[in-house]
C-alpha cells in the first residue's frame, strides 16, 4: 500500500511540476505503477503473503466474535 501512495504523491507533484519533481521523467513513475502491478499481482500471491494477511482477518474476527460471545467469565 505505500508504494500506491508514493506513486500518487509522485504524480501529483510532477503534474503541478512542483520544486524538483518537474524534471522527473513520467517513465519514472510508469516504472513504478508497473513494478506495484507486479508486485500485487504476481511476487504477493507467490510468496503467500495476500492469504496470510486474509488468515490473520479471519483470526481476528474469530477471536473478537469468541470475547464477544463468552466474555470475559470465570472459568470453573
Amino acid at each position: 500500500m505505500p508504494i500506491i501512495l508514493v506513486i500518487l504523491a509522485l504524480c501529483a507533484l510532477r503534474y503541478f511540476e512542483v520544486w524538483r519533481f518537474a524534471d522527473v521523467s513520467w517513465w519514472w513513475i510508469a516504472g513504478l505503477m508497473v513494478f506495484a502491478f507486479v508486485w500485487f499481482e504476481f511476487i504477493e500471491p507467490m510468496l503467500g503473503l495476500d492469504r496470510r494477511k486474509a488468515h490473520d482477518v479471519d483470526d481476528k474476527r474469530r477471536k473478537d466474535r469468541l470475547k464477544k460471545n463468552f466474555g470475559d467469565k470465570p472459568r470453573k
